[in-house]
């Protein structure tokens, strides 16, 4: 009998392609979304179960997750505009409490958290970073966007050591289609169309989209509670990937790479504008600022061991892909 798998956060990128492995491998899919959400944009996914719930509603989370084996959670919290960190990182673990509780309850056997890089230190030596690699306390860095994601890793590895069958999927920095924010693909948009103002050079692992879908189904149904998967692609500088998609999109004058100490400058005068209720949102959050300073090479080591993943689609296939995708829905202009 086919396995009934939900996933939570299915309308964003790394959801859907997860969703779509999901069904692959012939689980029977039930998408748990927002009441409101954009439905149409998983026409590809039909037929599938949804049911509406939130991570702010623990009996509502437990009434959609009544019957399933396993879930995917790909709607973790984290920091979209200033507010002081605390109130984050209270936000992102009361969310989580009320997941973890509402799986308890619903007896799921497979419960994956998909969590970011960024709650583990920068390998000391250089070399690239490894899941081994987690603090040994609460981080020193204060940026809303590491405590949060940390604080989330911290749990989930509590919750696991308590007796919850929880499993950390870590997909690398992800480009693909599906990605409707944009989210990382702001990079891919951006550079297209000739509006991405500048960009902090630093090391990345870069995935396709779909990879790290397929990824995640291996944490799922492979993985050891209580153990992270690095779900990695391959290590390139940011100016690599750059000059990749500005090859691919015809771009003439790829943006220019700046120092990490100017773009704190600028996005700490514009979260200090929106807090003087004097502009809209920082263009450059605390959250992007975060992801900048933090970059990394990763080893995917532990994932190709122990649950037999490694990317197939090559990062320029990712990039051809993506641009193709943005054009289709009309985020690069022609």
């Amino acid at each position: 009998m086919a396995r009934e798998t939900a996933v939570i956060g299915a309308t964003g990128m790394i959801g859907h392609h997860t969703a779509r492995e999901i069904q692959s491998a012939g689980h029977r899919l039930r998408v748990i979304h927002r009441q409101g959400s954009r439905l149409e944009q998983l026409a590809d996914l039909a037929p599938y179960e949804s049911r509406v719930a939130d991570l702010d509603d623990t009996a509502g989370l437990i009434h959609a997750l009544q019957g399933c084996d396993g879930v995917v959670n790909c709607a973790g919290y984290y920091p979209t505009v200033p507010r002081p960190w605390r109130e984050d990182v209270k936000r992102g673990l009361d969310q989580m409490e009320n997941f973890y509780r509402a799986c308890d309850e619903a007896g799921l056997r497979r419960i994956v958290y998909v969590g970011g890089a960024i709650a583990l230190q920068k390998n000391p030596t250089g070399a690239p970073g490894h899941e081994g690699l987690e603090y040994v306390a609460q981080p020193e860095n204060r940026n809303p966007y590491v405590q949060v994601k940390w604080a989330m890793d911290d749990l989930a590895m509590r919750k696991a050591r308590a007796g919850l069958p929880v499993m950390i999927g870590i997909p690398a920095m992800t480009i693909g289609e599906f990605d409707y924010g944009p989210t990382t693909g702001a990079f891919v948009v951006e550079t297209a169309n000739g509006t991405l103002p500048g960009y902090v050079n630093g090391r990345r692992n870069v995935i396709y989209a779909g990879d790290a879908g397929r990824g995640l189904l291996a944490v799922l149904e492979r993985g050891q509670p209580g153990r992270r998967y690095l779900l990695t692609g391959q290590n390139m500088e940011l100016a690599e990937l750059i000059q990749m998609i500005a090859e691919q999109a015809g771009v003439v004058r790829p943006p220019r790479a700046l120092p990490l100490g100017l773009v704190r400058l600028v996005g700490a005068l514009q979260s200090l504008r929106y807090r003087l209720k004097l502009g809209p949102p920082p263009k450059i959050s605390k959250t992007a600022i975060a992801v900048m300073a933090a970059g990394q090479f990763l080893s995917g080591e532990r994932a190709a061991r122990d649950l037999g993943f490694e990317a197939q689609v090559s990062v320029e296939e990712a990039v051809t892909r993506a641009l193709s995708w943005f054009r289709e829905i009309g985020y690069i202009k022609e």
